[in-house]
């Protein structure tokens, strides 16, 4: 799975921006980017706050389709590790792969909204503060 935008609390349709990301690095559909010291998209880190999720593959002329993260969206996620002592509220890390959410609390960024389960895989959705 992917950061897929579930909900927002505003009548609005997130207007799709393309731009330019890091040339050697593979961007998929729904992952985690934040804008790199020389202003092109690269992955996000674990402890960063995503400044865009893509909402596409990386294209030509490594252009990719984003949308800017904004604190009114709903994400849905999977987990990458268990979280038996998760519960809503808690705010979990990005994990490596910068497409789903671990089970670490400590220096989180994705604040846990509404949990479906808690094993590996299960359905979590998130909002980025």
């Amino acid at each position: 799975m992917a950061f897929l935008l579930q909900n927002m609390d505003v009548g609005q349709t997130p207007p799709i921006a393309y731009m330019q990301a890091t040339g050697g690095e593979t961007i998929q559909l729904g992952e985690a980017l934040v804008l790199s010291a020389d202003g092109l998209l690269t992955k996000c880190g674990a402890e960063a706050k995503p400044e865009y999720i893509a909402v596409g593959p990386k294209g030509e002329a490594n252009a990719v389709p984003v949308v800017k993260v904004q604190d009114y969206q709903l994400w849905e996620t999977q987990l990458s590790a268990a979280g038996d002592a998760l519960k809503v509220g808690n705010k979990v890390t990005l994990d490596a792969d910068g497409l789903r959410v671990t089970a670490t609390t400590a220096g989180g960024v994705a604040a846990i909204v509404e949990m479906v389960g808690a094993a590996v895989g299960d359905s979590v959705r998130v909002r980025f503060a």
